[in-house]
């Protein structure tokens, strides 16, 4: 299904300033089928060198990737120099996350284990309540900056998600946060498709 819809919101794209944006819903498909390969290690059908490794590509992408990936994907799409110029704060953020979160994905072991039907992925450098705001704010934060609403709506679901896993799952935030976020990735295949006609925006020529 996940599959699907990031095909059907690539298949939207008319401008390459629309294409990081528009592959998020892909990605988060090819990261959720990456955590089936977790799924499949800790119920013993797999090795453990299985769940080791897709457990770290499943890290990489959540916490290492995904803070600089949103910001610069929704600048990108932005029409205006002036709206890209509010939202480069929300960018170099990110990108500073990001480098920590690969530091520390490569310095200390990530753990990975099941617990209430659900996984946990926890490292010893990232694993703090500073580090989750800043990650939120880097990649809501620019959602929120946008003059389009449809991204304005996206960050507000991902919001609305955020705080319902920190208060009924937070031991797996990782996990359960980025599978309801795939979900929330309709809304970009709505703008997309609605859009359709206005499409691509003044943007080419632009810095």
């Amino acid at each position: 299904m996940l599959g699907g819809l990031g095909v059907a919101t690539l298949m939207q794209v008319k401008h390459r300033r629309e294409l990081m944006f528009a592959s998020l819903p892909t990605l988060f498909a090819i990261h959720q089928f990456t955590e089936g390969f977790v799924w499949l290690g800790l119920d013993g059908m797999l090795s453990p060198a299985v769940v080791h490794n897709a457990g770290a590509a499943f890290m990489l992408y959540a916490q290492g990737l995904l803070p600089a990936l949103i910001p610069l994907s929704v600048m990108l799409f932005e029409r205006t120099a002036k709206r890209r110029r509010i939202m480069l704060p929300f960018v170099i953020l990110g990108f500073a996350l990001t480098f920590y979160t690969l530091w520390a994905l490569a310095t200390f072991p990530t753990q990975v284990y099941a617990l209430q039907n659900s996984i946990v992925y926890t490292n010893p450098a990232t694993n703090y309540t500073s580090i989750a705001i800043l990650y939120i704010i880097a990649t809501c934060g620019s959602l929120f900056a946008s003059e389009s609403k449809p991204m304005i709506a996206f960050g507000t679901a991902n919001i609305v998600i955020l705080l319902v896993v920190m208060a009924v799952k937070r031991y797996a935030f990782t996990s359960v946060w980025c599978a309801y976020a795939a979900v929330a990735s309709v809304i970009i295949l709505a703008y997309f498709w609605r859009s359709r006609g206005i499409r691509p925006l003044h943007y080419a020529g632009l810095v």
